[in-house]
């Protein structure tokens, strides 16, 4: 396990548990701060590379996992592929920078809730959060629009 990984519990009763899984500090403190922000969420924990995070998924056991697509030693898709096959009912969204038809196809064939482009405002990755965790959203990988 990486130092560099950082795993947190707090008393999230009533609250939906999201781990979020970046290799940059900036974009995971950005995240943690949105997902805080809201009323019915907590951050149960951090990793900075995928192979961490699913190291960290099936320790503290969340209800969501954000994971970025570019990270060290396993990638957003390797990781996202083996929570499916140990945590199958684990709602993941993707995060991506460049979207091409590759990831679009990867993270569909994975099995990955989501795929949301990182220039979405961080409203609308709450929003698709809220929206797979409640049941309303189908869950497939389909790149985010600003219409959705």
């Amino acid at each position: 396990m990486k130092l560099a990984s950082i795993w947190t519990l707090h008393n999230v009763v009533g609250r939906a548990r999201v781990l979020i899984a970046d290799r940059n500090y900036f974009a995971r403190q950005s995240l943690r701060q949105a997902f805080e922000h809201e009323k019915d969420f907590a951050i149960c924990g951090e990793a900075v590379q995928g192979r961490d995070a699913v190291t960290a998924a099936l320790l503290l056991r969340p209800d969501l996992v954000v994971l970025n697509l570019v990270m060290p030693v396993m990638n957003g898709v390797g990781a996202a592929r083996m929570l499916k096959r140990l945590m199958p009912a684990l709602p993941m969204i993707v995060r991506y920078g460049l979207e091409d038809q590759g990831v679009n196809q990867a993270t569909r064939l994975v099995g990955t809730a989501a795929l949301v482009s990182k220039t979405e405002p961080l409203e609308f990755l709450i929003h698709k959060a809220r929206r797979l965790l409640a049941g309303t959203e189908a869950a497939s990988a389909t790149a985010s629009t600003t219409a959705a």
